[in-house]
């Protein structure tokens, strides 16, 4: 272009045989072929900003080699594609995705997931990195997911739910999970400090504390039940109370259900729970509409 040279170094990895490096060279030539005749500048790949994110960005995050992982399953998809087709490419994905084992369509909120992985992942190469003069994932379209379970226990049903249980540890960890809003894995990392617990990884990486509840605190001497122990004696008794569709995460939703009918408000709520976006905790505002409902529905009755 103009006479103005374009050079491109790559190290090609040592398990690669004759016919990677013969595709990859194909694969390269067309790009600099299409850099080369490209107005305004190059066109750069979503290979390029991935690899970008994957080695300035996800060292400094949690999650970070899963995210890795997951983006390593959509290459088959950007592989070779420009920025400019980002949105193509989700919308394909959003098609033709499958579970890599099953071959099965892949469930909406993993979908959703590795979508805003790699939005993000050509985000950060935008602002950081100058590919491109326009946010690559303006017009992404991100699945809608509605999936949250609504099965909420109330305090009876617990008690019923921990006797029926023979375990003491795993009694124990269903109380605590009431009576705390915590996760299975959040109760087992918990530091007890004074009248608290104390999480100083969470999910979203921000320190939570969580007040130790009077009708817990006999619990805390309970040995803790490994993750295996817990999922069998919880089956148990689930199966014993006729509630055979309850998870143990049910009991945090359980939680913030009956923090809400007590009267607590949603912001702090989700501050217990530890929801960084209001969005979170919304999911409980129709638990609360019901007990609005029937406040209303009271006005006029005679008194019994």
């Amino acid at each position: 272009m103009e006479g103005r040279r374009v050079r491109a170094q790559k190290v090609l990895p040592r398990a690669w045989n004759q016919a990677q490096a013969d595709a990859f060279d194909r694969k390269e030539s067309a790009r600099l072929y299409a850099l080369a005749n490209t107005i305004g500048g190059a066109e750069h790949l979503i290979d390029d900003a991935v690899e970008v994110y994957i080695k300035e960005r996800l060292p400094s995050l949690k999650h970070g080699p899963n995210t890795a992982r997951e983006l390593a399953l959509m290459l088959p998809y950007f592989e070779g594609r420009p920025l400019s087709a980002l949105a193509d490419v989700c919308a394909t994905y959003r098609k033709k995705a499958v579970n890599e084992q099953t071959k099965k369509p892949l469930a909406p909120a993993t979908i959703k997931n590795r979508i805003r992985y790699l939005t993000a992942a050509c985000r950060y190469a935008w602002k950081n990195a100058n590919m491109g003069e326009f946010d690559p994932a303006a017009k992404v379209v991100v699945p809608e997911v509605r999936n949250e379970r609504r099965v909420f226990l109330e305090r009876s049903e617990m008690v019923r739910l921990a006797r029926a249980c023979k375990h003491p540890g795993v009694r124990a960890l269903i109380r605590i999970a009431f009576y705390s809003g915590m996760r299975y894995g959040e109760i087992m990392r918990a530091e007890i400090v004074g009248t608290a617990f104390m999480l100083r990884d969470t999910k979203n990486s921000d320190p939570r504390i969580i007040p130790i509840h009077p009708k817990i605190r006999a619990c805390m001497h309970m040995r803790p039940a490994t993750r295996y122990t817990m999922d069998y004696w919880f089956k148990i008794a689930r199966e014993a109370v006729g509630r055979p569709d309850l998870h143990f995460h049910d009991l945090r939703h359980s939680a913030a259900s009956a923090m809400l009918v007590a009267g607590v408000d949603l912001n702090t709520v989700g501050a217990v729970l530890g929801h960084r976006s209001a969005q979170s905790t919304k999911r409980y505002a129709h638990y609360v509409q019901g007990h609005l409902e029937d406040a209303i529905f009271r006005l006029g009755r005679k008194a019994a």
